[in-house]
C-alpha cells in the first residue's frame, strides 16, 4: 500500500496551497486531491481508517514520491491526535513545515475567516475572541511535538518570503530534502493558490447566484463585467485590516518569543523587526540539532 513520503504540514496562509500546486506540476510527484485530506487531525477524516487514506494515492505511478499538504497537522491546541497519529502509522515521514511573518500570516488568517463568515468582528476585537489566530503563528509551539516526536533533521523549515523572492533554489532545496531524483523548475504560469483577499463573502443565496454553473454563465452574458466588479468589492474586504498598537504590542511579545527559540535552532537572532531580513537575505536552516524548544 502506498502511504506519503513527505508532508506539508502548514503553516496555514503560508503559501502551502502554492507549494503543492507547484510540486504537483513536477515530473515523478503525486499529490493528493483533495489537497488537504486532514487525516491525522481530523476525527471525522480519521474515523475513514486507514485504507481510504492510502487509497488517496492510487493514482501514483511506480517510482513517484508522494505527498499531501494539511495545514490542520500545525494547529494546536485544537488538533491535540495530529502528530500521535502520525506516528502510529508513517516510519519516518519528511515533514515540510512553511512559516510566513507571524503577523502578516494571522492578518491573512483574518481576512480568510473573515471572507467565510466565520469572523465577524474587527481584527483587533477577532485577536481577543479567537485564539487560533495566535495559536497558529506560534511557530516553535507548533513545531515542539513534531522535533520530539520525529527529530529535527526530518523537519524542513520553509519560509514564504523566500519562496516568493527565490523559488526556484527554495524548489530545489526541498528536491533535495525529499530525495526527488530529477530536476524540479519553477512553474511561473501557475497562478497563486487560496489568496483570501480575493475571496467572495457568502450570503443569502450564495450557492445558487456563484457557485452554479447556469447562474455564473448568465451573469457572465447579461451584467456588464464593471456592474460585476462593484457588486464583488461590497463582497470582498477592500482596506487591509488595522491592528492597533496595543495589539501589536501584545503579538510582538508573543511573536519574538517564539522567534527567539526558532531563531536559536538557527544559529539567528530572529524577531519580529528583523524576520523579513534575516529569512530573505539567509539560507535559514537547523544548526543547533540537539537543542530542543521548550
Amino acid at each position: 500500500m502506498t502511504k506519503p513520503d513527505f508532508i506539508i504540514i502548514g503553516a496555514m496562509k503560508s503559501a502551502t496551497s502554492t507549494l503543492h500546486s507547484q510540486l504537483a506540476r513536477q515530473k515523478n510527484i503525486f499529490m493528493t486531491t483533495p489537497k488537504e485530506p486532514n487525516y491525522f487531525s481530523d476525527d471525522d477524516q480519521y474515523k475513514k481508517g486507514e485504507q481510504w487514506y492510502e487509497s488517496l494515492f492510487e493514482g501514483a505511478k511506480q517510482g513517484d514520491l508522494c505527498g499531501e499538504s494539511s495545514t490542520h497537522y500545525t494547529k494546536v491546541p485544537d488538533y491535540q491526535e495530529t502528530v500521535f497519529r502520525m506516528a502510529t502509522s508513517l516510519t519516518s515521514p519528511k515533514l515540510i513545515y512553511v512559516m510566513r511573518h507571524p503577523i502578516e500570516r494571522l492578518i491573512s488568517h483574518y481576512i480568510h475567516q473573515w471572507s467565510k463568515n466565520i469572523i465577524h468582528s474587527d481584527i483587533n476585537t477577532a485577536i481577543n475572541q479567537h485564539p487560533e489566530l495566535v495559536n497558529y503563528s506560534k511557530y516553535a509551539m507548533q513545531l515542539k511535538p513534531y522535533i520530539d516526536t520525529f527529530g529535527i533533521d526530518n523537519i524542513l523549515p520553509v519560509f514564504t518570503e523566500k519562496l516568493k523572492v527565490s523559488p526556484q533554489e527554495q524548489l530545489l532545496m526541498i528536491s533535495n530534502f525529499i530525495g526527488y531524483d530529477g530536476q524540479m523548475v519553477w512553474q511561473h504560469d501557475l497562478k497563486k493558490q487560496n489568496v483570501s483577499k480575493e475571496r467572495i463573502r457568502p450570503f443569502l443565496g450564495y450557492d445558487f447566484f456563484i457557485q452554479s454553473d447556469l447562474m455564473t454563465a448568465l451573469r457572465r452574458k447579461l451584467i456588464p463585467q464593471s456592474i460585476r466588479n462593484k457588486i464583488k468589492k461590497q463582497l470582498t474586504l477592500q482596506e487591509r485590516p488595522c491592528i492597533s498598537d496595543r495589539q501589536m504590542h501584545y503579538l510582538k511579545n508573543v511573536f519574538n518569543e517564539e522567534l527567539n527559540q526558532l531563531g536559536q535552532l538557527m544559529g539567528v537572532e530572529l524577531d519580529c523587526d528583523n524576520y523579513e531580513e534575516k529569512v530573505i537575505h539567509n539560507n535559514l536552516r537547523w544548526k543547533d540539532t540537539e537543542q530542543v524548544l521548550s
